[in-house]
């Protein structure tokens, strides 16, 4: 079936969750013809995405991740600064303390797209940082963007393009009258995907006006990794916690600590920062950390996003439509 079905009417297409998997999925669909009906339960402030980074940084991500996900990482900056005017192309800056330089050595091994920085061009890329790290590691390609922004405007253009939203629990009697679904639920889903487990994130969002940043920055540590990505008028978000849990649990005080401790270690300015929010949520992860699309009778699942939602989240999409407007289209089982 095209791009019409076989009534001659564009195909309707069912998606069920609103984060950025569900988001970038109506976008891509309702762009090659697709009459769109998004449906979810949930506010914004309940899903993943309203937790993420938003750091679009395939070559870092690759330290510890797949390389597979590289080229359609690099695909994804070009496509969100299409649909997310605040997208910003800053690069990504990582750094290590002295005692911690056997990780930077690592991650430099394990990672390309990146050149060697020293104390002076470190100073020169973040001013507010000057003679506090005497090497690092930059990579000037990657990106980074507000998820909520992003996704805000998002959902804002589908609007305009006559996409309906619906605040319910999809059910399958919900499925009816539409030519295809695709469910993009995240651990919500995990009822039916046995191998879909939850690692919980959790995050803080603070406000210091004294230290600007104009990019990511990651902080490597032996036990924890943690990153910085700035925000604007003086807001950062810092993040972000890797648990293998699915327990939706609030910020815990160990974990409080060891983000704060971080943003301290990177600048002692963040002593003086307002916190104006903790976060948790689950990201959903199958058991190679790579998301991929899963059929299941007439739903489509995209799914697995782990700590990649923003990254992956086009190229998954693009498939997708592939896959249900009929166009050639890698196997459905095959991770992005």
């Amino acid at each position: 079936m095209g791009a019409e079905s076989r009534a001659g009417r564009p195909p309707e297409v069912l998606v069920v969750g609103a984060g950025v998997a569900g988001l970038v999925t109506a976008t891509v669909l309702a762009g090659r013809g697709a009459a769109v009906t998004l449906i979810d339960r949930a506010d914004p402030a309940t899903r993943a995405s309203h937790f993420a980074g938003g750091m679009l940084a395939p070559w870092c991500e690759a330290a510890d991740a797949s390389p597979a996900l590289i080229a359609p990482g690099i695909a994804a900056i070009d496509w969100w600064a299409a649909h997310a005017p605040g997208t910003s192309r800053q690069g990504s800056l990582v750094l290590a303390a002295p005692r911690d330089l056997g990780e930077l050595n690592r991650f430099s091994r394990r990672t390309t797209g990146h050149r060697p920085c020293d104390a002076g061009q470190i100073a020169a890329l973040e001013p507010d940082l000057a003679g506090r790290f005497g090497q690092g590691l930059f990579f000037p390609e990657e990106a980074h963007l507000d998820p909520r922004a992003a996704l805000a405007t998002l959902a804002d253009k589908l609007r305009q393009r006559g996409v309906a939203f619906r605040v319910a629990e999809a059910t399958e009697r919900d499925h009816e009258g539409f030519d295809h679904v695709i469910d993009c639920r995240g651990h919500a889903a995990a009822p039916v995907l046995p191998d879909l487990r939850g690692v919980r994130g959790e995050m803080l969002v603070l406000r210091c006006p004294g230290v600007t940043l104009h990019r990511p920055v990651r902080l490597l540590h032996p036990r924890i990794p943690l990153y910085i990505v700035p925000r604007g008028d003086g807001r950062f978000m810092v993040g972000a916690t890797m648990i293998e849990s699915a327990d939706r649990r609030a910020v815990t005080a160990r974990s409080a600590m060891e983000l704060l401790n971080a943003a301290y270690a990177l600048h002692p300015g963040f002593a003086e920062a307002e916190i104006l929010e903790m976060g948790s949520n689950i990201r959903p992860a199958f058991p190679d950390n790579m998301p991929a699309l899963r059929r299941q009778g007439r739903v489509l699942h995209i799914n697995g996003m782990y700590r990649h939602g923003f990254l992956l989240s086009p190229s998954l999409a693009q498939r997708a439509a592939a896959t249900i407007l009929g166009e050639n289209t890698p196997s459905t089982e095959e991770a992005a």
